[in-house]
């Protein structure tokens, strides 16, 4: 036993000595863990982005499909002061895309953690715009699962100080509530049951309707120069009206004062006007009676003494009356020019009778 633990120290204490000289030696991290991924004679170099690497450390394992590729080489502070960042080294005979993302996974359940490489949404790795030496996959591509101890942690915060133990009271508020209620309760399940069948029935006309509005948008887009051009337009008239509001304002007031003086008239107005009506009444009714009697009369009125049926046989736009009066007999002709007011000429009048000439 005792040479077996001189042995031990010998060599532990070369190796020591060895890693001194070499001064190559910065902590246990810079050890390679046994049993640890293959990375080749040519690895390449991918910088990973995490919000939290949680409790990843150094030269921890990185999968590929739970295959070990490589392994975590540095973990450091980012940039911005804000994200970490994790450079891994893959085995260069690992293709994956450009786009590949990471994820911080646990290898059982309390177990160590490793970062998992994977082509995005499960594709397969393309052949061409592979991961590239050097290459950074952002935070936006890598997340982590959910701790055992988060894990815990909320169960605890439920179980304690949660609703569970306020599980009792909500089912007997609920009690509470619908005792004695069982028929509103039914009357409004049975209210939702029709809203949601009568939706379900108008589902096109919804579409329809949200179509339409799509499309009434999409028009007032289009016509936004028109729309911006018409509001435009409007601020002269609306500044207009805004410099004259004292006036409308005069005249609505004015309007008011003038319906309620024209109400009054029509109110103290009423009894006459009534009467007036009354009084009508008997010509309108005479008037009704005279039928086309009346219009007909109004025909001959204009042409008096001549009715429409001489008229025609008048040829021109003219017309000549001459008329000779016979005097009873026994009574003389009063002379020539006697009676006539000086200065209008006489003419002798014709034997008898009456004689009309048209014109043209």
């Amino acid at each position: 036993m005792k040479p077996l633990r001189r042995m031990t120290a010998l060599a532990a204490g070369c190796c020591l000595v060895l890693t001194a000289c070499s001064g190559e030696f910065k902590g246990v991290y810079d050890l390679p863990l046994p049993g640890g991924a293959d990375v080749g004679d040519h690895p390449y170099h991918v910088t990973v982005q995490f919000a939290d690497v949680l409790d990843l450390v150094p030269q921890a394992a990185v999968k590929v499909g739970d295959v070990p590729v490589g392994r975590v080489q540095t973990i450091r502070l980012g940039s911005d002061g804000w994200t970490a960042e994790a450079v891994v080294e893959v085995n260069g005979d690992v293709v994956l895309p450009a786009d590949a993302v990471a994820r911080l996974r646990q290898s059982s359940l309390l177990g160590e953690k490793f970062v998992e490489l994977a082509a995005p949404d499960g594709t397969q790795p393309p052949q061409s715009a592979r991961l590239a030496d050097n290459a950074v996959i952002p935070v936006s591509r890598t997340n982590r699962n959910p701790e055992f101890e988060e894990v815990f942690g909320a169960l605890s915060l439920l179980l304690n100080g949660g609703g569970i133990g306020q599980l009792q009271t909500i089912n007997r508020e609920l009690s509470k509530v619908m005792t004695g209620n069982e028929t509103q309760i039914r009357s409004f399940l049975s209210g939702v049951n029709t809203l949601a069948t009568d939706l379900d029935a108008h589902r096109q006309d919804i579409t329809a309707a949200l179509e339409g509005v799509n499309q009434l948008a999409t028009t007032l887009a289009d016509r936004d120069a028109q729309v911006s051009g018409a509001l435009t337009d409007l601020t002269p008239g609306l500044r207009t009206l805004t410099d004259q509001r004292t006036q409308l304002v005069a005249m609505l007031q004015s309007l008011d004062q003038l319906s309620g003086v024209a109400t009054d008239v029509i109110h103290k107005s009423k009894d006459d006007l009534v009467a007036d009506l009354t009084a009508l009444a008997p010509i309108l009714h005479r008037l009704a009676d005279a039928g086309a009697s009346l219009p007909k009369s109004l025909e001959i009125l204009p042409s008096f003494p001549y009715t429409d049926a001489v008229i025609p046989a008048i040829k021109g736009d003219y017309l000549n009356v001459y008329a000779s009066v016979i005097p009873a007999p026994g009574v003389p002709l009063p002379p020539p020019g006697e009676g006539v007011p000086p200065g209008l000429p006489t003419l002798p009048l014709p034997a008898s009778g009456v004689t009309t000439s048209g014109g043209r």
